[in-house]
């Protein structure tokens, strides 16, 4: 296996994985400004994230799985490197519309929940608290691209390690050989 071949085959899963977590985030949002209430935001809210999560980890070993079918000389070592390759460029791809979206396209969604918390919190902070709260706002899309990119390319490598152990499987009898 060359790095090329790895690199190809993590192109359009990665894609399709970022996809699936932009979806989450688009149908979160607009369950949140959809003025129901948190209650039923919340009902709806948490069997979706297990879908999702569900959803990604199926797909994953699919993809992992389709890979090693594609190249059936690849190694567990080749499938993990393939899933941990996806798991970055998914992770990318999320986190920079993830970006886009705070930075630009959803800001007053963001800018009304934020007054939402600092009405309900404000009473419980001191000036000094306040300030530095306003200043993190000011960079909370920066934080949430990095905070993002790393946590979903922990996640999806770690995944990818115990996938990889039984892509391609084992044969535990593969080195007996009868007397």
């Amino acid at each position: 296996m060359n790095k090329k071949d790895i690199w190809d085959a993590a192109s359009r899963p990665g894609l399709a994985l970022g996809l699936v977590s932009v979806a989450y985030l688009y149908i979160g949002n607009i369950l949140n400004s959809s003025g129901l209430s948190a209650g039923v935001v919340s009902l709806i809210g948490v069997p979706l994230w297990i879908a999702k999560f569900a959803g990604c980890i199926f797909l994953m070993k699919f993809f992992m799985n389709k890979f090693h079918t594609d190249y059936p000389e690849a190694t567990n070592k080749d499938v993990f490197r393939m899933g941990a390759l996806t798991a970055l460029l998914s992770a990318f791809f999320f986190a920079s519309l993830q970006f886009i979206d705070m930075a630009y396209l959803s800001v007053e969604f963001y800018a009304e929940q934020y007054e939402v918390v600092m009405q309900q919190y404000s009473s419980l902070m001191d000036s000094n608290s306040l300030g530095m709260i306003k200043k993190f706002m000011d960079v909370l899309p920066q934080f949430t691209f990095v905070w993002t990119l790393i946590y979903c390319t922990v996640y999806g490598t770690v995944l990818s390690s115990i996938l990889s152990r039984n892509i391609p499987s084992k044969d535990p009898f593969a080195d007996y050989k009868p007397e």
